[in-house]
């Protein structure tokens, strides 16, 4: 197996057929942002091979000057998951970004009060902790959802600078207004998100 970078065609193709179908709107960025953030070097959507055949993807963003890999979206095509796929897929990214300090992620706390959703965050959040993923040291919210923040990379990496990198990142991708209404990072202890809304670009 092995990750390639995917062409728009074939990024239009997957967003469309299975992102869409995969993330709740709240989650997913306009493919429009994604292919503008692409054509400013800020981001590359891979796919993750078997020959000729597209078994997973995994979207990155790669903010100029920040030393972490942004794991902005991780998916198993339909029909294919639950046989390691995404384990291998993290694997590669690892080794694909092995200069960088680390690859992190969002994913979503466990706050459902409905106890089969919250099981579902439970599951996600373990199998990144199962797969080298540790507890970056802090929540966050994007457009109203809450998510842990979670690393794979090196042991020295602290709290505090991977916090600033987070904040760059998408500090940098928005209008201040924008940012200030949708993105809470930190999340501190007891806080709720704001309001939910819809991924959205301005």
């Amino acid at each position: 197996m092995e990750l390639k970078l995917l062409n728009k065609c074939e990024t239009k193709t997957l967003y469309n057929q299975e992102m869409t179908k995969a993330f709740p709107p709240c989650e997913l960025k306009p493919l429009s942002a994604i292919e503008d953030m692409r054509d400013k070097g800020r981001y590359e959507p891979l796919g993750l091979y078997e020959g000729d055949e597209l078994l997973g993807y995994a979207f990155m963003w790669l903010e100029p000057g920040v030393p972490f890999a942004l794991l902005d979206y991780l998916g198993v095509m339909e029909g294919k998951r639950g046989g390691g796929l995404g384990t291998a897929c993290l694997d590669l990214l690892a080794q694909r970004y092995r200069d960088y300090r680390g690859v992190f992620g969002e994913s979503e706390g466990v706050t459902s009060p409905d106890p089969d959703e919250a099981a579902l965050q439970r599951r996600r959040l373990d199998f990144y902790y199962r797969n080298g993923f540790r507890y970056g040291g802090y929540d966050c919210a994007l457009y109203g959802v809450h998510y842990e923040t979670l690393i794979r990379g090196d042991e020295d990496v602290t709290a505090e600078e991977l916090l600033a990198a987070h904040r760059t990142i998408y500090a940098n991708h928005m209008p201040k207004r924008v940012y200030d209404r949708f993105i809470q990072i930190p999340l501190a202890p007891g806080e709720k998100p704001n309001p939910p809304a819809e991924w959205r670009e301005e």
